[in-house]
């Protein structure tokens, strides 16, 4: 919506100016950027994607080996 805004503004200091050239280039950028515009107002808000992950991860995952070990040995350190 800004570049279309910013496309209006640099129209109508165009026009003032009586940049001919100018005018007709940026309305052709005008009229892409509203096609683009309608575009993306038209398409779908959410599309489920497959990512091709089989399952979902464990929440909490399985405690490494030798993890409870280093709790242990530090223990038997104190």
């Amino acid at each position: 919506m800004e570049i279309r805004d910013n496309l209006l503004d640099r129209i109508a200091e165009a026009e003032k100016e009586g940049w001919l050239g100018e005018i007709e280039g940026l309305r052709v950028s005008l009229a892409g950027a509203e096609s683009r515009i309608d575009q993306i107002d038209s398409a779908p808000g959410s599309v489920a994607i497959n990512l091709g992950m089989s399952r979902k991860a464990p929440a909490h995952p399985a405690q490494k080996e030798g993890a409870g070990s280093l709790r242990q040995s530090r223990d038997d350190q104190q």
